[in-house]
């Protein structure tokens, strides 16, 4: 039991935040690439990405692993991101702190998404049983070269609104 609730539905219910965290970021990033905002996106997306790496701290572990180092990496990020929209409202360098750190975990989110899939999906595991094969490294390749792209992109066309 994990908060109450059996561990294949806890699992199910991180799975489905996971999952609207992904969709909304990248909404929110193709936004961004815009040069947009989208408001009611961005909180959702913020909320549901922390609540992802949350979540994930719930399951049971014997060690502390990589997948603590990438939650712990993005909350860390997002307590920066999520200060710099709200608080310092993309004022000054707080505008490039949050579209990194906003993309950023929107990354760690799909990288872990990934693992999931090649680890999870008998068709990727096929490909990649271990992980160290080329088709899961080009994979996560080819996400972080998507990423690096569109933080270029989006710290380019993304301004803060003129109040």
């Amino acid at each position: 039991m994990i908060l109450g609730m059996s561990v294949p539905a806890f699992t199910l219910l991180h799975v489905i935040i996971s999952l609207v965290g992904i969709a909304t970021g990248l909404v929110v990033v193709l936004a961004m690439m815009a040069g947009k905002r989208l408001a009611g996106w961005t909180g959702l997306f913020l909320a549901t990405t922390v609540l992802t790496s949350v979540t994930g701290f719930f399951f049971h572990s014997t060690a502390f692993g990589p997948p603590h180092v990438v939650g712990v990496l993005s909350l860390v990020i997002l307590a920066l991101a999520i200060p710099a929209l709200y608080s310092k409202r993309l004022a000054g360098g707080w505008r490039k702190v949050y579209v990194i750190g906003a993309i950023a975990s929107l990354y760690f989110n799909c990288f872990v998404g990934v693992v999931q899939a090649f680890q999870k999906l008998p068709f990727f595991n096929a490909l990649a049983p271990t992980q160290k094969e080329p088709p899961f490294l080009i994979a996560q390749g080819l996400l972080l070269a998507i990423f690096v792209v569109a933080t270029v992109v989006s710290l380019r066309k993304f301004q803060p609104p003129v109040h």
